[in-house]
């Protein structure tokens, strides 16, 4: 399993981190994607610290063409992407009602958007080589919604419609695609929301507790590895309880 040529996106936030940091240690080569190259120098150097095979390319997931220009220079660099961890995303909240079109359209694009403009440039060679995981980083929110969140939780829920559609497409191909829908995961996001704020979502998780972005990317590494191969077209739900639908 070792070896493999891994993309994730947004890699350099808090989920991500975690995610490129497991798979790293595992011995893959993990690319990923970034716009701010400030952030970006800083994280790859942390990355460097640690003694991770991590590699920083710049695109814009919500491009379609950035995308395509990624994918190529990665594959150059590193090899075909074998793997790829859907997991770029940003909020713009707000009650529909006040809620601007910029705002819909940012969020939609970079999160649900970027899921066929990701996948796009890499799914015909995973097709060739016959093998090939993804994963899509969807969210609880697109479970269950949330209020001033109908922009993230409509992108968040599509992406696991694309991911049904897509492992139905490729199954054959020896290629299987899944979700992971996290539920409220201790980042720097969540951890700057107010504290009183925090206490009320913490209240609703029977665990009792955030999740840990490390027990997200544990799940990630698990659905990528030989030992799930008979798994496509599921989301797994880490939420500590939150929301049991299924």
């Amino acid at each position: 399993m070792n070896g493999r040529t891994v993309l994730v996106t947004g890699g350099t936030g808090g989920i991500g981190t975690a995610i490129v940091r497991h798979l790293a240690r595992l011995g893959h080569r993990v690319a990923t994607s970034f716009r701010d190259p400030a952030k970006a120098d800083a994280w790859g150097a942390a990355m460097t610290e640690e003694d991770l095979d991590v590699h920083i390319f710049q695109g814009d997931v919500s491009d379609l063409h950035s995308c395509e220009a990624m994918a190529r220079e990665i594959e150059t660099r590193l090899g075909p992407v074998e793997i790829l961890v859907n997991n770029a995303g940003i909020t713009r909240d707000a009650a529909l009602h006040k809620m601007g079109h910029q705002q819909w359209l940012d969020v939609v694009n970079t999160n649900l958007n970027a899921c066929f403009n990701v996948t796009r440039p890499v799914i015909e060679g995973m097709r060739r080589r016959q093998w090939g995981r993804i994963v899509q980083i969807s969210s609880i929110n697109g479970q269950k919604g949330q209020y001033g969140q109908a922009n993230y939780a409509a992108a968040k829920a599509g992406m696991h419609g694309f991911t049904m559609s897509l492992a139905q497409e490729n199954a054959k191909f020896g290629i299987t695609v899944n979700t992971v829908s996290p539920g409220y995961v201790a980042t720097d996001m969540v951890m700057a929301v107010p504290e009183e704020v925090r206490e009320k979502i913490v209240a609703q998780i029977p665990m009792g507790r955030l999740g840990k972005p490390e027990e997200i990317a544990h799940a990630v590494a698990f659905l990528v590895g030989e030992d799930a191969a008979w798994i496509t077209g599921a989301n797994l739900a880490i939420n500590g309880g939150q929301d049991m639908g299924w």
